[in-house]
């Protein structure tokens, strides 16, 4: 059976296809049409996916539409299109569960999903058995985590809906001193106080005078951090106690793209295992809307389900743009010519093979520095990808290598959890840290992407230090470049030093 889902509309479309039970394509709108909103139906990203599963529509026998969508018309246009499938449509937390949990390793789970809202509600519980779940509990907006971690992102300067992440790394620089203020807000439920809240998305009077402000007063720069920090604190607490204990949970939902909730769901030990894919938020509702009508449990493996080019494509784009370039014959060649140039304290750009799925670079879409480079958190930060200081980058290690320089969850294959550095590589790795020795950390399996797992032994063989630094290879907002055009663009207006995509070579 041949399964096409549709998620995150409107502003987050995307498909998936699962071909005979194997997930085999699943691509977000925005990185093919280069367009921040979807139109009603993700129309590129479906494309590519029946390109990338070698299907015409009429091979698809199931659309599967994750609620909620705009139009009321578009099961019709998916009906027009797609002659010989029926339409189903899922529920939107119910598309959350399954995108957590036929995932996931586990027949037997808890299964928590968690956001600002969707089809009304706000979270769920449920309970995964062997290939069935079942609702156990939901919660209604407005009592929401999301919500008032979205007002907080609004507080304090950042646009809500978009730079939630930059709260969670900001909070690692303070204090919770303000906790007890949002426990009491959020409750235990959660049911949210809004005595404490406005009619337009912000705060009370009430909730200004508790942090010693006056009514709609700007937050004070030394403020910031720790109330960043208390409102990370109080969601954590209350996300524990929702999910209680058990032997395996599965996340999902937008705070699942939360690294350092993850982390605590990990460290608690309220669970022996836990697990969140990473395309968690309303983008990977298209991954669960597809996984809710297969009903069994499939393997998205590295989730680098996007399109790949030949070498003879990016070579005609190169050559369409007049550029100057280097072909390289073989994959120790690139790596090679990648370390030289991260050896001389270069920032890298690398693309290669399928785009990953989700927001995160997973080593295809990445840019890379090297962590004995003494200036690479302002290169990085500062003149590449124009961002806060306090949104420190990921360290990629070969899985098998991780323990000698890192404490890590499971969640770090995917770069959804954060881990410790050890005290003997602490001072190695300053750089990159965050508060209370806390590092984003990308444990790479060979499996997964062996290219990438060999651009890290062969750092470890040249260096001593198989470790790199990767953050995602975008700039200005965008989504991860998708095709070798994105990547030059991007290259060409950024203080980038080397682009290697495929086999080819560029440095300025």
């Amino acid at each position: 059976m041949n399964i096409l889902g549709i998620g995150g509309l409107p502003a987050e479309g995307s498909a998936v296809l699962i071909r005979e039970s194997r997930i085999v394509a699943a691509i977000e709108e925005a990185k093919v049409s280069r367009r921040r909103e979807t139109r009603s139906v993700p129309e590129a990203a479906i494309r590519e996916c029946l390109r990338l599963a070698n299907l015409k529509a009429s091979d698809v026998h199931t659309v599967a539409i994750a609620r909620p969508f705009a139009q009321a018309t578009l099961p019709l246009e998916l009906r027009s299109q797609f002659t010989n499938a029926r339409i189903v449509l899922v529920e939107h937390h119910h598309a959350h569960a399954a995108s957590a949990y036929y995932a996931s390793p586990f027949l037997d789970a808890t299964v928590l999903t968690l956001d600002r809202m969707g089809d009304l509600r706000c979270g769920s519980k449920w309970r995964g058995e062997k290939d069935v779940l079942t609702l156990e509990s939901e919660s209604f907006y407005p009592d929401s985590l999301g919500d008032i971690y979205s007002r907080v992102t609004a507080l304090l300067g950042f646009a809500p809906g978009a730079d939630e992440h930059k709260v969670q790394w900001l909070s690692t620089a303070g204090a919770p001193e303000f906790g007890d203020l949002f426990g009491q807000m959020l409750g235990a439920g959660p049911s949210v106080d809004r005595s404490f809240l406005d009619s337009q998305g912000g705060f009370s009077a009430k909730f200004y005078a508790a942090l010693g402000l006056a009514d709609r007063a700007a937050i004070p720069d030394v403020m910031r951090a720790n109330i960043a920090s208390s409102i990370q604190t109080a969601v954590t607490k209350v996300a524990l106690t929702i999910a209680g204990t058990g032997t395996n949970l599965c996340l999902a939902g937008g705070l699942a793209y939360n690294a350092l909730l993850v982390a605590a769901f990990e460290n608690s030990r309220q669970f022996e295992n836990v697990f969140v894919q990473p395309a968690a938020g309303n983008s990977g509702t298209a991954l669960g809307a597809a996984l809710s009508v297969l009903g069994k449990h499939a393997d998205a493996g590295s989730y680098c389900l996007g399109p790949n080019f030949a070498q003879e494509e990016i070579k005609q784009v190169l050559e369409n743009c007049k550029l100057s370039f280097r072909y390289l014959q073989t994959a120790d060649h690139v790596a090679g010519v990648a370390l030289d140039a991260l050896a001389e304290n270069k920032i890298v750009a690398w693309m290669q093979g399928r785009m990953e799925y989700g927001p995160r670079a997973l080593g295809n879409r990445s840019i890379l520095a090297s962590p004995l480079n003494p200036y690479s958190t302002e290169n990085l930060n500062t003149y590449i990808k124009h961002r806060e200081a306090f949104r420190k980058f990921a360290a990629s290690v070969p899985e098998e290598l991780v323990a000698e320089y890192f404490e890590i969850g499971p969640n770090a294959r995917h770069l959804a959890t954060v881990g410790r550095v050890k005290p003997a590589h602490k001072q190695r790795f300053q750089a990159a840290l965050l508060g209370d020795n806390l590092i984003r950390v990308h444990a790479v399996r060979k499996d997964d992407n062996p290219l990438y797992w060999k651009l890290l032994h062969q750092a470890g063989q040249r260096t001593g230090l198989p470790v790199l630094y990767n953050t995602s290879f975008n700039l200005f907002g965008e989504p991860l470049v998708c095709t070798p055009r994105d990547a030059v663009r991007s290259f060409y207006s950024s203080g980038i030093d080397a682009l290697i995509v495929g086999n080819f070579v560029l440095q300025k």
